[in-house]
C-alpha cells in the first residue's frame, strides 16, 4: 500500500472523529506532526504515516464514552487500555481493522489496523520537583505495562510461543493501568493550575505542554479534503516543538516512522460484533 492510499484511510478515520465530536460538542485539536502538516502542508506531511489528535481529559473521557456506539463501520474499533487488554498505552487509537498493520519495533497481541492516535491532556503540578516525580512514575508504570503485555521489538518462533498474556500478567497489567490513569488525573480538579501536558508525548517534557490560554480557542483550517480544528496558538506551539517549523527537514529524514507491514483484508467479513473484545 502506497502512503497516499494509507492517507485516504486515515482521512476517513479523521472524518469519523470529527463527526462524533461535532455531534457531542467535544473539542479536539490536531497536535504534533499532524498540526505541522495542517499548517505547513494543508494536510499530511507527505512522508508521515500517522495522525495525532489531542483533547483535554474531560473531552477525551466524553469521546471514549460515546464513540463506541456511534462508529459508522463494523471494522472501526476504539482501542484503549480497557477495550483491549493487550494494548499497553495510555491514549486511544481509532483503528480501521480491515487493513492489518504491523508497527516498527512494536509487536504484541493488541488489535491492529490503520489508526489515528487520540491523546488526553491533563493538568500537571506547578513545581519542577513534582513534575519530575509525576513524569518518572508515569514512565515507570508505562514500562511495567509494556513488559507485562509482552511487547517486543521483533517476532521470532520463540517469542511467538510465549507472547500470550497469562492470567497473573493480566491481573498485574490491569493494576498498573489503573495506577497510571489515577496518576495522570491527579491534578485535574485543581482550579489554580493552568498548564496541561500530554504525558504520553514522544517529545521532551516542555515541548508538548500547553497553557490554559493556548487551549482556549481553536481555528478551522484545511486538511486535504477536510476541515479540521487546530489551536489558535499554533505558531507558538509549533515553534516550541520544531523551531523553524516551515523549514523542511533533510531528505534522509523524510521517512515513514511507524508502519512496517500492511495487509488489506475483506471488509465483508466484518460485523459490528467485531468491535466487542
Amino acid at each position: 500500500m502506497e502512503i497516499e492510499e494509507l492517507h485516504k484511510v486515515e482521512l476517513d478515520l479523521i472524518q469519523e472523529i470529527i463527526e462524533i465530536c461535532q455531534k457531542n460538542q467535544i473539542k479536539y485539536f490536531m497536535i504534533g506532526g499532524s498540526l505541522l502538516g495542517a499548517v505547513r502542508h494543508q494536510g499530511f506531511i507527505p512522508w508521515d504515516d500517522d495522525v495525532d489528535i489531542g483533547m483535554v481529559r474531560e473531552d477525551y473521557d466524553r469521546f471514549l464514552q460515546v464513540a463506541p456506539a456511534e462508529l459508522s463501520q463494523p471494522y472501526y474499533f476504539l482501542q484503549t487500555d480497557q477495550s483491549d487488554q493487550n494494548y499497553a498505552f495510555g491514549y486511544a487509537k481509532l483503528l480501521d481493522e480491515s487493513i492489518y498493520i504491523e508497527e516498527k519495533r512494536n509487536i504484541n497481541d493488541a488489535r491492529k489496523g490503520v489508526f489515528v492516535d487520540i491523546f488526553p491532556f491533563d493538568k500537571i503540578p506547578m513545581g519542577d520537583v513534582e513534575r519530575s516525580i509525576q513524569q518518572s512514575r508515569y514512565k515507570y508504570l508505562n514500562a511495567k505495562i509494556i513488559l507485562a503485555s509482552n511487547y517486543r521489538l521483533i517476532d521470532t518462533e520463540i517469542t511467538a510461543k510465549i507472547r500470550k498474556m497469562q492470567p497473573d500478567q493480566s491481573r498485574k497489567t490491569r493494576e498498573y493501568k489503573e495506577k497510571r490513569d489515577e496518576l495522570a488525573r491527579t491534578y485535574n480538579q485543581d482550579e489554580t493550575i493552568q498548564e496541561y501536558k500530554n504525558l504520553a508525548s514522544q517529545y521532551s517534557y516542555e515541548k508538548e505542554l500547553l497553557s490554559e490560554k493556548e487551549l482556549a480557542t481553536v481555528v478551522e483550517v484545511p486538511f486535504e479534503n477536510l476541515t479540521v480544528t487546530i489551536l489558535s496558538a499554533y505558531d507558538a506551539i509549533l515553534s516550541r516543538l520544531y523551531g523553524d517549523y516551515l523549514q523542511l527537514p533533510p531528505e534522509d529524514k523524510q521517512i515513514e516512522k511507524h508502519i512496517e507491514k500492511v495487509t488489506i483484508l475483506d471488509r465483508k467479513e466484518f460485523t459490528f460484533d467485531n468491535r466487542i473484545n
